[in-house]
């Protein structure tokens, strides 16, 4: 006769094999005093990343400090890209600060050369007869390229102080309006700009090549210090100094703004400072999307208020600084005694047929 099974003992038995396995599997799971090795190495990991805390770690982290990744885009060991906030002190604080003092301190200058200087007079007084300097042509791109930059100007300007000072006057909708309106004009005037910028630079190019007598014009203050207008072709060193400011400036303003418009199609940074790493630089070559963003905008910013006034001062002397410059460009007439004073070279070369502007 067999015995009969005792239920209770059967569980017990259970628990206990249960148990035991658990015992015995902990020798390789379970170690000094309950602590998991494979997660304690991990933990050490951690906190040996910075040599700290996990309140070190994340410290860090949020500073914008790279850690270690297994892939091939090492851009991806910064988890908090930090470029963002000081891209916000320099939009709110740096470039709305600075600027407003550049303009005023230029504007100031200005006004007070007028007030010691006085408008730059035809010494000779006007003759009534007139010689042509610029061509309809000339005219009409060099006025594409004015109102197209005022445009931008003063649309780029909006950005900065709109809210400060031009919302509270109109209001919220109406800002809102007048500042989407001016992002249309700024994007498509650029186009605008740079195409009156190409024919400025292929048309003029050959005028404003550098020479001897721009260093003679120089050391006489080009008759607007002095009393004494050195001679000149059909521009200065004055205006070849605006030239290529212009040009040049014109040209990284608009390379800077497509690579705003189309910001993951344009690499700018990282390309330009690998090749100033060849020369022995040592700047960062392996820049994100967002940081080429927030430099380009940086760099277009502060090229922008620059232009700004080198035209607030090209203003100048082409209107109340100077008797006659205006002329230029309203008909593309100017005064004979003028050009002599001003231009005498290329007055003597327009008499001996040798140009035609």
């Amino acid at each position: 006769m067999k015995r009969k099974r005792n239920p209770l003992w059967h569980w017990a038995g259970g628990l206990a094999a249960l148990c035991l396995l658990v015992v015995v599997s902990g020798t390789g799971v379970v170690h000094a005093g309950g602590t998991n090795p494979a997660a304690k190495a991990k933990t050490d990991a951690s906190q040996n990343l910075y040599n700290g805390s996990i309140s070190d770690q994340w410290r860090a982290i949020k500073d914008g400090k790279a850690g270690k990744v297994s892939i091939p885009d090492q851009k991806s060991a910064i988890l908090i890209q930090t470029g963002g906030q000081d891209w916000r002190v320099f939009r709110l604080e740096t470039l709305f600060q600075w600027t407003a003092i550049a303009i005023a301190v230029t504007v100031g200058l200005l006004a007070l050369f007028y007030i010691i200087r006085g408008r730059v007079r035809v010494a000779s007084g006007m003759s009534g007869r007139t010689i042509e300097r610029f061509t309809f042509i000339e005219r009409m791109m060099h006025w594409t390229l004015a109102v197209s930059f005022i445009v931008l100007a003063l649309t780029g300007l909006n950005l900065v102080y709109g809210r400060a000072y031009v919302l509270p006057v109109i209001g919220a909708s109406g800002f809102a309006s007048l500042t989407m309106i001016g992002k249309w004009l700024h994007n498509f005037m650029g186009f605008a700009f740079m195409i009156a910028l190409v024919w400025t630079f292929i048309s003029w190019v050959a005028h404003n090549i550098p020479s001897k007598l721009d260093l003679n014009w120089l050391k006489a203050g080009g008759g607007i210090v002095g009393d004494k207008h050195p001679p000149a072709k059909k521009f200065n060193a004055g205006q070849k100094i605006i030239f290529w400011l212009v040009i040049l400036g014109g040209v990284s303003l608009s390379i800077s703004g497509l690579a705003l418009m189309m910001p993951f199609e344009w690499q700018l940074f990282s390309h330009t400072n690998a090749l100033f790493n060849i020369v022995g630089f040592d700047l960062p070559t392996n820049l994100t999307v967002i940081q080429e963003t927030q430099l380009a905008q940086m760099w277009h910013a502060i090229l922008a208020v620059f232009m700004v006034l080198v035209i607030l001062a090209h203003i100048y002397i082409g209107t109340i600084g100077m008797e006659g410059a205006f002329d230029a460009m309203a008909d593309g007439q100017v005064d004979e005694n003028w050009a002599r004073e001003h231009h005498s070279l290329w007055v003597e070369e327009m008499q001996r047929g040798e140009t035609k502007t």
